[in-house]
């Protein structure tokens, strides 16, 4: 409320300064309320923070709030009526001055009345207290946050994987359910009250590299209550795609539920997948989406978290098993609580005199994850005995009522009461955002700034006030973090509960509602509302008349009238095709978002939005602006560049043309992008608030003219600049002084050389060069760059060599692409330590990975797309594979007989895959001399004798009681035997294989034909008939029908070895012909590797290599 008030009193002053003239007749009524409002400022202050006790204190601070809200309407009401008639033309202000003066002085007149009748009202509040007894409200007040917590590393709301916490057991657990071989479909639900941690227990769990690669493909679906069934599938089905890197038909987003159920019914139909649907608040969801997901016999698994016991224990029609999530012991609270609470302490514990306390609080949470979490986060911010008393003394639940709800609704609203003034509606703001919404952070800062919820100070933007509020919310753990950018996060949700908490708080304020379905909303205190419905239309929006923002999250094609005070308009993502009449009487709006609308066009008469701040059209249908763009000289933020989507292309993103002078838009802060055209690039060294500036269509022609303009704009850290074409020069390098706090830059366009000016750019995070093709080596201009984290070059070089040397010391990312003659890469000792993420791609002449990438000690992810085959062979097993065995993860994406693969595996555990359907490592059942390579499925057998043979402890596997007698064809666990020890050998490490090879080797067994028969089993697979039919064989009824472990496919693995120089191999299985040609090719070559010891890029090679080897293959039979 003092926030409020605080706002008003500033807008009140404005008026009295600058519409003297305009406000004559009712100044005295105007000047009194600004009086009144300034004496009851400082009573709303002690009033904010602390939780109303009495009857008489709600209804005190009840009369409080509804005048402020009531002023407000009053004043936006007159500055209506000021703007209607300073807005109209020359011969309409006569009309006004001759036939409608009556009408004039009729509203002068009913605005001086009602400003009185509020000032009267506001007098009357002590009066009527000190009557009936109503004195201060008693309790603690909110503290500001002190400059430490601003500065604090950003948290997440929950438990993060490193702060697993009292759920290790129920994971280990959980996993059992996921991979004990069963092959039967199994539901496993995950039931407790909101903020137990089903959700961590869960994603945790579908997180783990083992459960992800045991499935062929997996999906995660967050279920809203009220969720649409055709997008979720839709949303499967694409997961499921970008989890195998496959296309998707393009006409998914147009196809019927039936289509949908089709099309992921076949998909799913020879696959084992993992499916989590989260929040489950209705058993519909199941009854709507089992159709596609009933798939029997593949050992496929759905994880469902649920808060209602009755769905948990649904009959599922398939086997399923409950668990539900009991609340933390008092050591576990207790560690979780402190990870939060003192997190900044020295040494991370807590101080000795607050221990007492502390454990009183913990010992309030009741176990309750959420609760500990929330608590823990709030007094982060505090650090006195004092403050902490007043915290536990003001938690006034009863441990007699409901054991869970009231302690968690308590403490959450603890933690709002305890919010600083200023951010209390900027968290209320976040819960008109939908159920499991990624809210932008850019998005919320300007909402929050044109609702006048960010308080000025002096020499700081609003932008960068807005920021340290959303910065706050995080600190409190009110927000969760969900994704970061290089520098700063990026977004940010609202837990469901904590969103629940601000939705009954702003109802009980009027300070926003949500339309959720068909219901009627017509209560006219309102003052947001958000439209989150699949209706086209809603049913009634009439008589809000006090609406500050509109905000739309569906499918509304025709927006409601009569909101004339309206401060924000949100339509993102809506069907809607016209620029509404109405929108531009919108004297008050500072906000107008359509990006991704159908509108084509914005009318002239958009001039008339003098108060607009933000105008965000991007990838939108509107390609030029109207002229009369330049009469919104309170524009702050326009936003209307176009991505198409491929980076491959030179222009993947555009600007908006216009004709209009944006150099009188003298308070602009983003341009993000316009194209170059006329007295654009001149008109912009005017414009010396912008920090982020984006310009298409830059020809050489304007260097001149451009880099004149980018030394006047002093505050810039963002730019982005794209030549008219890939052949037209983009001439930067007079530009003599750049902007010193310049952060990201993008140049897209040929260069003559690289400007010396970047680097000079010490603040320089991060930067993209796109078709400069340059001749020079650009690195040695750039490599001392002190902040530099991420680095993209796209066809920026067309020399044969790129060498870094010591240098790129910040360094995260490093994007090198369509380098048409690359052939070499050098990479010194000591240059980029802190390298993470290395992307190769359409580098067509590079054959060999980087020289010196085993350097790169910290990086977590290398992909290589689109390079020579030879390059993707010797990573996968030949001269390269030993420089990646540090990095965990290795992506390849390679094109072969116009068909595309995807491969992913580790280099950490000897190249083995990532995900199941990427195996394709053939099996042995014999012995043969040479080297050869054994990659491992996942911590099975071969897992188990390894850890034996060198002495490590076996982890605990997860306990289960078998339902029946153990199935033959799965492989148990049992000691180390003779027959065995081929595999054994070859999974010695070279330094145990001198003192260990004597002890595991086999005596030679000759056959009677000197030849020793091989077999050979490919990768697991169901056969064709089965996997397109779905029928069984009537010859051969037990052909498999499921992956390795649990199939007839497999064999025993105990055939006699024989040390021979002959082989010959058999092929068995029955499903080798109807796999991919790529996976037969390598499959063969691998076989003739193992004999020779040779690592080939092709099976030729390999066939010459064999013959010439000592073991060598005289016969090959395939089995069909």
């Amino acid at each position: 409320m003092e926030s409020a008030a605080s706002l008003l009193i500033g807008k009140i002053a404005f008026i009295l300064e600058n519409e003297a003239s305009s406000i004559a007749a009712v100044r005295d009524e105007v000047d009194e309320l600004k009086l009144e409002l300034i004496s009851m400022k400082s009573f709303l202050i002690d009033a904010e923070g602390k939780e109303p006790q009495t009857e008489g204190e709600k209804t005190w601070v009840t009369s409080v709030r509804d005048l402020t809200c009531d002023a407000e309407n009053v004043i936006d009401e007159f500055m209506y009526h000021i703007y209607d008639k300073k807005s109209a033309t020359p011969f309409a202000k006569l009309l006004h001055r001759t036939i409608y003066f009556p009408k004039n002085l009729w509203h002068q007149h009913r605005i001086a009345k009602k400003l009185q009748k509020i000032t009267k009202k506001i007098k009357a509040i002590p009066e009527r207290n000190e009557r009936y007894g109503v004195s201060t409200i008693e309790g603690t007040t909110s503290d500001s946050v002190p400059r430490w917590v601003k500065n604090k590393a950003e948290s997440s709301l929950y438990i993060m994987e490193d702060e697993l916490i009292g759920i290790e057991d129920k994971k280990q657990r959980l996993m059992g359910l996921l991979m004990n071989g069963e092959e039967n479909e199994m539901v496993v639900s995950i039931v407790g009250m909101g903020g137990s941690g089903k959700t961590t227990l869960v994603a945790n769990t579908f997180n783990n590299e083992n459960v992800k690669r045991h499935f062929d493909c997996y999906a995660w679906i967050t279920v809203s209550q009220t969720f649409v069934i055709e997008d979720l599938l839709k949303n499967l089905i694409k997961q499921f795609h970008q989890g195998r890197k496959e296309e998707m038909t393009a006409q998914l987003d147009s196809m019927s539920y039936k289509e949908l159920l089709e099309m992921l019914s076949t998909y799913l139909k020879s696959k084992r997948y993992l499916v989590v649907l989260d929040d489950v608040w209705d058993i519909k969801l199941w009854q709507e989406i089992r159709i596609p997901l009933l798939n029997r016999h593949h050992g496929s698994r759905i994880m469902l978290t649920t808060r209602k016991k009755d769905i948990a224990f649904y009959s599922f029609e398939v086997e399923s098993r409950p668990i539900e999530i009991e609340p933390l012991g008092n050591n576990e609270a207790w560690e979780l609580f402190s990870k939060k609470a003192f997190s900044t302490y020295d040494n991370k514990s807590c101080p000795p005199e607050l221990e007492s306390l502390a454990w009183k609080l913990v010992d309030k949470c009741e176990g309750l994850p959420l609760a500990v979490v929330t608590l823990g986060g709030l007094m982060s911010s505090k650090r006195s005995s004092s403050e902490w008393r007043s915290v536990y003394n003001s938690l006034n639940w009863h441990l007699t009522n409901h054991p869970m709800l009231e302690p968690m609704s308590s403490i959450l609203l603890l933690s709002f009461n305890n919010l600083p003034n200023r951010l209390k509606p900027c968290f209320l703001y976040c819960a008109l955002f939908p159920e499991d919404y990624l809210i932008k952070r850019k998005r919320l800062i300007r909402l929050w700034i044109a609702e006048g919820f960010v308080e000025p100070i002096d020499g700081v933007t609003p932008e960068e006030v807005a920021e340290g509020y959303l910065v706050e919310l995080i600190v409190r753990s009110i927000l969760q973090v969900e994704k970061h950018e290089t520098v700063g996060l990026r977004a940010c949700k609202m837990h469901d509960l904590v969103r629940e908490l601000a939705l009954s708080i702003s109802k009980k304020e009027n300070f926003g509602a949500t339309c959720v379905g068909r219901e009627i909303i017509d209560k006219a205190e309102i003052r947001r509302l958000s439209i989150q419905t699949t209706e086209r239309e809603i049913n009634s929006c009439t008589g809000m008349s006090e609406l500050r923002s509109f905000l739309v999250f569906g499918v509304l094609e025709k927006l409601p009238s009569g909101f004339k005070l309206l401060r924000v308009l949100d339509v993102q993502d809506a069907p809607i095709d016209r620029f509404p009449d109405e929108l531009v009487y919108l004297f008050n709006l500072r906000y107008l978002n359509l990006k991704k609308t159908l509108i084509e066009e914005l009318p002239e008469s958009i001039g008339r939005l003098h108060n607009l701040q933000t105008l965000n059209i991007c990838d939108s249908k509107i390609k030029a602006l109207p002229k009369a763009i330049s009469k919104l000289v309170n524009l702050r933020h326009l936003i209307m560049y176009c991505y198409i989507g491929d980076l491959a292309v030179f222009r993947h993103v555009s600007g908006t043309k216009t004709a209009s002078d944006l150099s009188k838009l003298q308070k602009l802060q983003v341009l993000d992008s316009v194209e170059s055209e006329g007295k654009i690039i001149k008109g912009i060294r005017n414009m010396t608030q912008l920090t982020s500036l984006g310009i298409t269509n830059v020809k050489a022609s304007d260097e001149m003219d451009l880099c004149d303009s980018l030394q006047k704009l002093e505050l810039l850290h963002t730019l982005l600049l794209v030549a008219s074409d890939e052949d037209e020069l983009l001439r930067v390098n007079a530009l003599r002084s750049p902007p010193l706090d310049l952060q990201n830059i993008l140049l897209a366009g040929k260069l003559e050389r690289l400007p010396l000016w970047l680097g000079s750019l010490n603040n320089l995070t991060r930067m993209y060069l796109r078709w400069s093709r340059l001749e020079e080596d650009v690195l040695p201009h750039i490599q001392a760059l002190p902040n530099l984290e991420t680095l993209g070059l796209f066809n920026a070089y067309v020399g044969k060599k790129l060498c870094f040397s010591r240098g790129f010391i910040k360094l995260k990312d490093l994007v090198l692409s369509s380098f048409p003659v690359l052939n070499s890469i050098a990479i010194e000792k000591g240059a980029m330590p802190n390298l993470q993420l290395l992307s190769i791609a359409y580098c067509l002449e590079l054959k060999a990975l980087p020289q010196g990438i085993e350097f790169l000690a910290n990086v977590e992810r290398l992909t290589l797309s689109s390079v020579p085959m030879q390059l993707i062979e010797s990573v996968r097993g030949g001269m390269d594979h030993p420089k990646v065995q540090h990095i965990p993860e290795i992506h390849l994406h390679y094109e072969r007989e116009n068909i595309w693969y995807h491969k992913s595996f580790s280099g950490i555990h000897s190249g083995k895959s990532i995900r199941a359907r990427q195996k394709a490592t053939p099996t042995w059942s014999g012995r043969i001399r040479g080297p050869w390579t054994i990659r491992r499925r996942g911590p099975g057998q071969g897992y188990r004798r390894n850890r034996q043979l060198h002495g490590q402890p076996l982890p605990e596997g997860p306990k289960r009681r078998p339902k029946r007698p153990l199935d033959h064809r799965v492989p148990q666990v049992r000691p180390l035997t003779c027959d065995e020890a081929a595999q054994m050998i070859a999974a010695l490490p070279e330094s145990d294989r001198k003192a260990l090879l004597p002890k595991l080797r086999v005596k030679p067994v000759p056959t009677a034909s000197d030849i020793a028969v091989v077999a050979g089993m490919s990768k697991p697979h169901r056969w064709p008939h089965i996997a397109t039919t779905g029928n069984i064989c009537v010859y051969c009824p037990d052909g498999p029908d499921s992956d390795f472990e649990h199939s007839t496919q497999s064999y025993t693995g105990y055939e006699p070895t024989s040390n021979s120089g002959k082989v010959e191999f058999i092929l068995m299985g029955g499903t080798f012909m109807s796999l991919p040609v790529d996976y037969r090719d390598y499959f063969i070559r691998n076989l003739h590797d193992a004999l020779s010891g040779h690592t080939s890029a092709n099976a030729e090679e390999a066939f010459a290599y064999s013959e010439h080897g000592a073991t060598k293959c005289i016969g090959m039979t395939i089995e069909t």
